[in-house]
């Protein structure tokens, strides 16, 4: 995965999150926390987190229990961003310390602004547009069932298992550009 997320693009990167269920034989380990397995309103769930580029190929993955925020592994995810890169993400990632976080790297945050934001900020609702191809990812990767309900116990099984249907994405598109 980290190989071939070398050769991805770096012009804009999106990042975003999709919470996933644990099937109940997949919660039946003692302390889930430790396995990025959270208590919501609908039982066990996990988030992954993903960063994608222009191409909608991701570039980093992550896995928290799912009732973390989703800006939790933002500084993680997004650490090493390559000069004049345009991050875009949606409103749950509107935050000055993510903002700063971009800017100290030489990069544009490109996220709509909170409703209750009181400073005006810059943002191209254009650019924002092509956001959508995170949403794709998460819709790719989520026609494998195992990853689509999470039965794995282990958070590294369940994370690996998401790399190889990402590691399967990036090997599709490379085979099929001429």
């Amino acid at each position: 995965m980290n190989g071939l997320a070398t050769a991805h693009d770096a012009a804009m990167q999106m990042i975003d999150t999709s919470v996933v269920r644990v099937h109940q034989h997949g919660a039946c380990i003692a302390e889930n926390h430790k396995q990025h397995m959270g208590r919501s309103r609908g039982g066990l769930t996990s988030k992954v987190h993903v960063v994608v580029d222009a191409n909608g190929l991701p570039v980093r993955l992550g896995l928290t229990p799912g009732e973390a925020h989703d800006n939790r592994l933002c500084s993680v995810l997004l650490a090493g961003l390559r000069p004049q890169t345009i991050v875009l993400a949606d409103r749950g990632y509107d935050a000055d310390w993510i903002r700063q976080f971009v800017r100290e790297q030489s990069a544009w945050a490109n996220i709509p602004p909170k409703k209750n934001r009181t400073s005006p900020i810059n943002f191209s609702p254009d650019l924002y547009r092509s956001r959508n191809l995170v949403e794709r990812f998460f819709n790719k990767i989520k026609q494998c069932r195992r990853i689509a309900t999470r039965y794995d116990k282990l958070a590294a099984n369940y994370l690996a298992f998401i790399k190889l249907a990402s590691i399967r994405l990036c090997i599709r598109a490379y085979e099929s550009t001429p």
